[in-house]
């Protein structure tokens, strides 16, 4: 009924896409890494939080506006690019030992949960993706193509979610080795940075094509 084709094949697709390294996964490996694997949790659910809103964007042709308006494309890969720019200055400039422990902000499960959440949703190679990636597994001439969309983007968002739930414990054991040796974490913030501010320009440079 909702017209989905080649659904096993579609779910090979989505677990090598999502073992494939890149932004989210460094997000989570960075954030748990740094704040433990509580924190590295409300990154890999911001993310996939993300996922869902460019799945709803799929199925109501929204994501078909970034296709079409250049200008469309550009304010959101800028929006994006800035925002992934000003997390890695963060990191990048942040002072562990300055920090004190009652201090919430930009860290924490609910900053990491937003700033992932926004690093996927400012993406517009994502929406992209989800316009053209999904359709191909559902027929057109399903009664109800859009609920086949749904159910689609439901199973890559609960791939994600799994894997990226094991790169958050494994971000977890890496803040417990920092917590005991703080200059190693110093240092890990400041490549994280870096990485992010590359994650950030690269993004500035992308083509809608």
């Amino acid at each position: 009924m909702f017209g989905i084709q080649h659904y096993d094949a579609f779910l090979l697709a989505c677990i090598a896409l999502n073992l494939t390294p890149g932004l989210d996964t460094f997000y989570i490996l960075a954030r748990s890494g740094r704040e433990g694997h509580a924190v590295g949790l409300g990154a890999a659910l911001g993310i996939n939080a993300g996922c869902v809103v460019h799945t709803l964007a799929a199925v109501l042709g929204l994501s078909a506006l970034l296709m079409t308006s250049a200008l469309a494309f550009a304010v959101l890969k800028y929006l994006g690019a800035a925002y992934l720019v000003w997390i890695g200055l963060r990191m990048l400039f942040s002072r562990r030992h300055a920090r004190a422990p009652t201090q919430t902000r930009g860290t924490g499960f609910a900053a990491a949960f937003r700033q992932g959440m926004l690093t996927n949703v400012l993406n517009p190679k994502v929406a992209l993706f989800y316009l053209a990636f999904l359709p191909q597994f559902v027929s057109l001439h399903a009664a109800h193509p859009q609920l086949g969309l749904l159910v689609l983007g439901a199973s890559f968002i609960g791939t994600g979610l799994t894997w990226s739930l094991v790169l958050a414990m494994a971000g977890g054991r890496i803040h417990r080795l920092l917590q005991r040796r703080p200059q190693v974490g110093q240092w890990m913030d400041r490549v994280c940075g870096i990485v992010l501010l590359g994650f950030g320009l690269k993004l500035a440079l992308q083509q809608r094509g």
